[in-house]
């Protein structure tokens, strides 16, 4: 349920419509509170302020209609710019950048005040009344108007900094990087890993016979795997006595029909486990960064694949998201990495997951950035020297071994595409320099 919980959040999260529509609402109870109190006197001791409105309904009529007017227009004109930020996103920056700007709190509020502002102004507009048998003027409600047109001002200023400001690059990689070092706070806690793992348990206590006993659970639909409950499936598998093998981790694409869990004794297997089973794999049309720890480094890494593409030459833009890579990098070289095997409180093996590697983790960051760019001086010497920080924050040797193999990935191409001579020995120096630091971590470990 707590995962379904936290789907729906990031759904609603990641909408235009869910902020603005609450702020709608909290118009609509603000209008008739406010005109409640008008209608019961309420504004006698407030006018003593002297801040309160004193017109007549004519007044009042103009003043709110104006302040409803401008808020939709200027509604369309936000609305608009967020649009071209979107595309300009889209195109510059990678189609899987969209999400974060629709996360974006602040477009989201700024576009729900106007709306907000309008609603409330339209609804305490119909209860004036200026004939000579009834006159009714909402002075509380019509300075609550004036208060939000003001307001929804300082909010107009604050958007068109803050549009401004989140197109650029800077911003939006250190936002995505940002977002990938709170997923390792979450996903790799310091002392222990995501799960409950027990070293001294091995692959032995999986049966001889799984893997021809063993029952497939298929999946019923096609979609980004976006997160597992994992503690419900902890439970059902000691409940009936399960051990279950997960065939795929977050951020895998499932195709329908394929084998998402095997199930051992397969006498256990029915139409009501297969379908508490599948509740539990929460599939989705895109990635996102719930469990899928690989999500903020593939965006990463695209904006830097694009910024060194033939048709933008920005290395500044791929040197900026490597060095948040290295911070993240860095953190998980020293973090530890949960076991695919999962036990339960009696120390029974119940869960055999798709395991995370650092190793893989590396693979991903370090790759593609690699391949595209093979001609460029500048990034392979940033790649370089991110591989020597790495270095400094980690004494296992698989990692060592891994990082040894990019670097010399990375020196290879340099002889081979760079045709200056000075700038392949500005790459070797880096080089050396690399596997010097990791020599020197493999000798102290």
């Amino acid at each position: 349920m707590k995962i379904k919980l936290l789907k729906l959040w990031d759904s609603l999260h990641s909408s235009y419509w869910f902020v603005p529509t609450l702020m709608a609402t909290i118009a609509i109870a603000l209008a008739f509170g406010m005109v409640t109190l008008d209608r019961l006197g309420m504004s006698g001791p407030i006018e003593k302020l002297g801040w309160i409105y004193s017109g007549g309904p004519e007044g009042a009529r103009t003043l709110l209609s104006s302040v409803a007017g401008s808020m939709i227009t200027v509604a369309g004109t936000v609305f608009s710019i967020t649009l071209v930020a979107l595309q300009l996103a889209s195109s510059q920056f990678g189609p899987r950048l969209i999400r974060n700007f629709m996360q974006d709190t602040g477009n989201q509020v700024v576009l729900g005040t106007f709306i907000a502002t309008f609603i409330y102004c339209l609804l305490v507009l119909r209860t004036i009344h200026g004939q000579d048998y009834e006159v009714f003027v909402p002075q509380i409600s019509v300075t609550v108007g004036i208060l939000l047109a003001i307001a929804s001002i300082g909010v107009f200023i604050y958007f068109i900094h803050h549009a401004s400001t989140s197109i650029q690059s800077s911003y939006i990689i250190a936002q995505v990087g940002s977002d990938l070092d709170k997923a390792i706070d979450r996903l790799f806690p310091e002392k222990i890993g995501h799960g409950v793992a027990n070293s001294r348990r091995s692959v032995e206590e999986i049966p001889a016979n799984f893997h021809r006993e063993a029952s497939p659970i298929l999946a019923t639909s096609s979609g980004y795997l976006q997160a597992i409950d994992d503690e419900k499936l902890m439970q059902i598998a000691k409940s009936k006595n399960l051990i279950l093998r997960l065939k795929y981790g977050p951020g895998k694409f499932i195709v329908q029909g394929s084998e998402i869990v095997a199930v051992w004794p397969n006498k256990a297997v029915d139409k009501n486990l297969a379908k508490q089973i599948h509740q539990l794999f929460i599939l989705g049309r895109q990635r996102t960064e719930q469990q899928d720890i690989e999500f903020s480094i593939d965006q990463l890494v695209e904006i830097a694949v694009r910024a060194i593409s033939p048709g933008v030459n920005d290395p500044f833009t791929a040197i900026s998201c490597i060095d948040r890579l290295s911070v993240a990098l860095c953190g998980l070289a020293e973090r530890e990495f949960p076991s695919p095997y999962r036990y339960d409180e009696e120390k029974n093996l119940r869960v055999i997951a798709e395991r995370v590697t650092f190793v893989g983790i590396i693979d991903a960051a370090f790759n593609q950035i690699r391949q595209y760019s093979k001609p460029d001086v500048a990034v392979q010497i940033r790649l370089l020297e991110t591989i020597a920080v790495i270095a400094t924050h980690t004494k296992n040797k698989k990692y060592r071994q891994a990082l040894v193999h990019h670097a010399n990935m990375i020196q290879r191409t340099s002889q081979a595409q760079i045709s200056e001579e000075s700038d392949r020995d500005c790459v070797k120096e880096r080089y050396l320099a690399a596997i010097k630091e990791l020599d020197d971590v493999n000798s102290v470990g």
